[in-house]
């Protein structure tokens, strides 16, 4: 059963998002909107996929602000975490949104809030759980 960590500081949505991919693909969801512990959870190796809010309003980590693409990018160019698969989840939904997030954050994938197609978010997350495990 794979890991999913998801980072969300929308309590409503977090819910929602962790119920569904518990319930409907048998996912193990952590839940956190802590930076520090999502560095930490990824580099000891505990989760197989990060769902990322890009927001993360009021995030911090070492007293200064951060948010979703400045956690992702760090995990990203961190050997030790950089394989793991990111998929941002933003309510910004603009075509050049998705692409200058993506490639400020370096994740692997964009899904645009509020989700209202989880089995589409789960058909995603199997890909990438996928390629990750023929690399």
């Amino acid at each position: 059963m794979a890991h999913i960590l998801l980072v969300e500081d929308d309590e409503a949505s977090a819910i929602v998002t962790s119920l569904n991919l518990k319930r409907r693909a048998g996912y193990e969801v952590t839940v956190t909107r802590d930076p520090a512990e999502v560095l930490e959870a990824c580099e000891n190796r505990e989760v197989d996929l990060v769902l990322m809010d890009v927001s993360l309003h009021g995030a911090k980590l070492e007293g200064k602000p951060i948010d979703g693409t400045g956690i992702s990018r760090r995990l990203k160019e961190n050997p030790k975490t950089s394989s793991i698969p990111i998929i941002l989840i933003t309510a910004h939904a603009m075509r050049s949104d998705q692409e200058r997030l993506l490639n400020e954050s370096q994740a692997d994938a964009y899904v645009a809030k509020p989700i209202s197609d989880h089995a589409k978010l789960i058909a995603l997350i199997e890909e990438h759980l996928s390629q990750r495990a023929q690399r």
